[in-house]
């Protein structure tokens, strides 16, 4: 490979990588956390039970509580306002102190057939946010949150997953 060409491929990636910077700078990471971080928990919410029962393939609006979670996966995708989010455990057992869904057979039994849903978190032109959800929203693996957005669930999908569009968060306070 020549030197001319060496020197196109470097300043194409490096263009690249700097529209990526660019498009991270220009968002105003307080004003969006500002417009999607819910002070007050939304009426309505649904367990992703409940939530998988009621959507279709076509979105709906829809208000669903859960815990940030991935089943054994990370649920955070890096420098990405998307998350995923698993079945809030009805009993008393995992509220104990050290408790760990991924070890408890109980919970995995339980989690085993219950709906995941994918949150997503995008811009007004329709693509997802460029800033890590933990970043945006203070949050860690393990929290409960309820979000507000649209939603679809196809069951023809190999695995049961609630694709949901966020335009708010409201983080449960830790008891």
């Amino acid at each position: 490979m020549n030197v001319s060409r060496r020197i196109l491929i470097v300043g194409i990636a490096l263009a690249g990588a700097m529209c990526g910077v660019a498009a991270r700078a220009e968002l105003d990471v307080t004003a969006v956390r500002g417009q999607l971080l819910l002070p007050q928990e939304p009426a309505g919410a649904l367990t992703l039970a409940a939530a998988k029962q009621k959507l279709t393939t076509t979105p709906q609006p829809i208000v669903v509580a859960g815990r940030i979670g991935g089943k054994g996966m990370e649920a955070f995708i890096k420098d990405k306002a998307s998350f995923s989010m698993l079945e809030i455990p009805a009993d008393d057992h995992a509220k104990k102190p050290g408790h760990k869904p991924d070890d408890c057979p109980f919970c995995k039994k339980r989690q085993a057939n219950s709906p995941i849903a994918a949150v997503q978190f995008v811009g007004a032109d329709g693509k997802e946010l460029p800033v890590d959800a933990r970043t945006l929203f203070g949050i860690k693996e393990g929290q409960d949150v309820v979000i507000r957005g649209t939603a679809i669930f196809d069951p023809k999908l190999g695995i049961p997953v609630i694709q949901l569009t966020a335009d708010g968060i409201h983080v449960r306070p830790a008891q």
